[in-house]
């Protein structure tokens, strides 16, 4: 059975700002979907610790009055999140997020800030599954023009979004992208998860460099991080495609 036929974990957060390095978590979502069972949905607010720009409040709607009242505390939201995905990686079940670079470095980052045993070291790279719907959808269908945003790949691919910006809903978004490309793409559906993931580092590297490259045609000399999924050395700035997704 292909890999998009079986459970997937589809991950998603929001956050006080678009750098994985410095911002914080405010909401997370991790769904498990597919295999034909009920979906089992884990949802988080949570209390950052700092103040919530009007910016990132205007995008997710959760302001700081809200998440400090509402939310659990950051230290104990990032060890569930980062537990739960760990033991969906051990049992085989791959980590389904749209722009995996920035969720699971803006994780990583988390849970070092904490003194939290990362993702990547609970696991271990070769454990590690993710399947990255914004990598593969640049990778089969390059040459599309527009925006590849969630919003605009689900319009693209006629997959429901129910509220954008709503970690739950993306998550569950992500995944049904997922599926919806590895039905539509052969290539997709036929390759093991461990080759897939595999693939998808080379596939952003090269992603980044063509878009580094296109930026040097326009006389702008930005560089593109490469690293996916999670960025585990002194981080390029990232692009505004990048964080726009």
């Amino acid at each position: 059975m292909s890999w998009h036929m079986r459970r997937l974990a589809a991950f998603d957060i929001e956050t006080t700002g678009v750098d994985p390095q410095s911002d914080r978590i405010v909401t997370a979502a991790v769904s498990l979907v597919g295999d034909g069972r009920p979906t089992e949905s884990h949802n988080w607010i949570v209390d950052p610790g700092v103040e919530i720009p009007a910016g990132a409040t205007a995008v997710h709607g959760i302001t700081t009055e809200r998440a400090r009242a509402e939310g659990v505390a950051s230290a104990e939201a990032v060890h569930e999140i980062t537990a739960l995905l760990a033991d969906q990686l051990l049992q085989g079940t791959p980590v389904i997020a749209f722009n995996a670079r920035f969720d699971l470095t803006t994780l990583d980052r988390e849970a070092r800030r904490y003194g939290i045993v990362p993702l990547i070291e609970r696991v271990g790279a070769d454990r590690m599954l993710v399947v990255d719907p914004f990598v593969l959808d640049k990778q089969f269908d390059r040459f599309r023009r527009g925006k590849r945003t969630l919003g605009a790949v689900c319009e693209h691919y006629r997959v429901r979004l129910d509220a954008a910006h709503d970690a739950n809903a993306d998550a569950v978004a992500a995944a049904r992208v997922a599926w919806r490309l590895a039905q539509a793409i052969e290539e997709l559906r036929e390759t093991e998860l461990a080759l897939l993931h595999a693939q998808q580092i080379v596939w952003a590297a090269e992603q980044a460099a063509s878009l580094e490259l296109y930026f040097q045609e326009q006389g702008r000399q930005e560089q593109v991080e490469r690293e996916w999924p999670v960025v585990s050395h002194a981080p390029l700035p990232l692009t505004q495609q990048q964080l726009a997704a």
